[in-house]
Parts: C-alpha cells; sequence; structure tokens
C-alpha cells in the first residue's frame, strides 16, 4: 500500500521520485528508491539508493544543531549567552542562542524582498540590522534567519568554516561520508537536480537562494546528503547506534525542552497545535524536520521507529504536493508497522 502510493505520486507527476528507509530498532522495514530526475545535461537519470540530494532545511538539524551541541557540550558557548556575544553587529542583545534554536527570537522567517539567485546582498549584514517582528520568546516564528546566524556563531567560536568543523567533528566520527557543502563536480551524476531555473536544472548547487549567496554554506540551507548518512544519523539519535561525539543528555534536550512545539532545533509533536509532517497519530514526543526541497527526517524515541523520505519535490516547480505526501507517506508507516 505505501509503495503504491508513493508511485501514484511520481505517476501523477507530482514528485520525480523518492527513496525512503523505515526502520524500528534494528528491523529495517522497508528500504526502496523510486523514479527519476532530468539532470543538468538533459539527460535522464534513475534515483537510487546512492542518490546524493540537496536536503535544504535538515541542514539545521544535521549540521547546525549537532555543532552547536557539541560547543554546549565543550562549554564554549552556552543556552543563555546572548547572540551579540559572538556578532556584536546583531542589533538585539537580548536575543539568546537558544531562542535561535527554538525559533522565537524575534526575527521574522525570510528577508524581504525574497533573495533572488542573481542578487548581489550582503545576507548577513541584512540579517545583523533587522528589527524584531515580535517580542523574544512571545511565539514561534520558523526562521532560517536564526539558523543562519548560528551557523556564524559555530564559526567564530570554532575559528572553523561551518562545513569544515561540521566535517571533521561531526560527519567523519558519524563515518556520514556522502554528506557535505558544496560536493565535488565529480559528484554531479549521483546528485539529484532540484529546480529548472533560467532553461537549465539546478544541479550540483545549493537551491536556497540565500545559501547560494552565502558561497553555498549556511546554518540553515546548502547541505547535501543520501539516505545512508542520514540512516546513520537517525540511528545515532534514537540510541539505536552508540556514539561518544555528542554527550547523550543534550541530544534528550532537543526534544524534551519545549517552547510549544519547537524543541532545540527540532520540531516536536505534543498532541495539540499544528498537525506535524507525521501527522496526528504518530506518538507524542515524535521529533523531526524538513527541507523545502521535499526531504524529511521524523523520528519516535518511544518505538525507536524512525523515516528517512527524501524527494526532489521542487524538480516539477514550487507548486508542488510535498506536505499531502509526507503526511500520506507517515501516516500509512503507522498503519502499517504500528497499529498493526
Amino acid at each position: 500500500m505505501l509503495q503504491q502510493y508513493i508511485k501514484g505520486f511520481i505517476e501523477e507527476q507530482k514528485i520525480p521520485g523518492a527513496v525512503i528507509h523505515v526502520q524500528r530498532d534494528m528491523d529495517v522495514l522497508l528500504k526502496q528508491s523510486y523514479g527519476n530526475f532530468t539532470a543538468k545535461d538533459g539527460s535522464t537519470q534513475p534515483i537510487t539508493q546512492q542518490t546524493i540530494f540537496d536536503i535544504a532545511s535538515l541542514t539545521k538539524v544535521i549540521a547546525t544543531l549537532p555543532s552547536a551541541l557539541l560547543l554546549l557540550a565543550r562549554g564554549e558557548i552556552a543556552l543563555d549567552d546572548s547572540v551579540q556575544k559572538f556578532l556584536p553587529k546583531f542589533l538585539h542583545e537580548t536575543v539568546t542562542i537558544k531562542n535561535l534554536l527554538q525559533h522565537n527570537s524575534g526575527l521574522q522567517a525570510d528577508l524581504s524582498p525574497p533573495v533572488q539567485r542573481d542578487e548581489v546582498r550582503n545576507i548577513l549584514e541584512e540579517i545583523y540590522q533587522l528589527k524584531l517582528s515580535y517580542k523574544t520568546g512571545e511565539t514561534i516564528v520558523y526562521s532560517d534567519l536564526g539558523m543562519i546566524l548560528l551557523g556564524k556563531i559555530i564559526e567564530e567560536v570554532s575559528g572553523k568554516s561551518l562545513n569544515s568543523f561540521a566535517d571533521n567533528e561531526i560527519f567523519i566520527p558519524w563515518e556520514m561520508r556522502h554528506t557535505t557543502f558544496n560536493p565535488s563536480k565529480n559528484l554531479l551524476h549521483n546528485i539529484a537536480s532540484t529546480e529548472l531555473v533560467k532553461g537549465q536544472y539546478v544541479q550540483g548547487e545549493v537551491h536556497d537562494e540565500k545559501a547560494f549567496l552565502l558561497k553555498g554554506v549556511s546554518g540553515s540551507a546548502g547541505l547535501f546528503s543520501c539516505v545512508e548518512d542520514l540512516v546513520k544519523y537517525a540511528q545515532y539519535w534514537l540510541g539505536i547506534s552508540k556514539q561518544s561525539i555528542i554527550p547523550s543528555e543534550w541530544m534528550d534536550l532537543c526534544h524534551s525542552h519545549l517552547c510549544q512545539h519547537r524543541g532545540l532545533g527540532f520540531e516536536v509533536w505534543t498532541g495539540k497545535d499544528t498537525v506535524p509532517p507525521c501527522g496526528r497519530r504518530w506518538t507524542v514526543g515524535s521529533f523531526g524536520h524538513t527541507g523545502f526541497t521535499g526531504t524529511s527526517i521524523w523520528l519516535d524515541p518511544k518505538r525507536k521507529l524512525f523515516v528517512v523520505l527524501l524527494t526532489n519535490a521542487v524538480h516539477y516547480g514550487r507548486h508542488f504536493h510535498v506536505k499531502e505526501f509526507r503526511q500520506g507517506v507517515h501516516e500509512l508507516v503507522y498503519d502499517i508497522y504500528i497499529s498493526n
């Protein structure tokens, strides 16, 4: 039923293809790839288990969050540290690192006017000078801008670029060998293209416009990865696989220390408020994140169940059906593997 559902979206050209991995503890329940994409050179390429995707805002929790947790665990930063302590050009001294992680800083969702790929704009300077759009801590407004700032803080504190820090401190120790910013041109044949821009598909370059102007590396977007690496990541978060890089208490805090439906970095299903990407029936306390290109990872710590779902839904433009698709997939996972 689940595979037919996915194939139906592909046949109706709502998505070009997908890779899915469903696992409960050590048991792999489903591992499959579907469909194909049009490459930058116009050729048709299959989507496989080895396909590398632009994971868009999953960057926030795959690269930026673990990097921040490592610095927190080392005592090099603290949740209550002011952003201004590290980025003095930022105007608002009451905004903290925790506010950035919980998306309640007061920053608006995005820059206005929206950033275009062919513009010349100083993204960081614009964010530094923004006025707050609401009182810090008062509500949740999911914001790329706060995570861009957090990526910059990681660079300032570590003395390394975000891509270098994440690679050496997180991805290499966790054996996430195919996860990177600005992937090598040698990998181009294996990277799913995203959107058609000026008559040519974007492939091997970041889709997100702000990250593009930030030379492919930001705390909000820019990361490329594959299902194999994201499965390893999920296993570490659920304790299925053991790691010693980030203390488990810091990882647990990310989905237990809540402001409304936001933990640290992650969205958390509270059983009320907005229906999450996993739908209403998953266990309260399940957590995850999504990416604009059509990617997601969702985890249930009680059942040690997780779903990695990768698509390049923007391949057919931005009027896509990924929200409907994502919820449908996770509801079917519940029906097939949990309720039965």
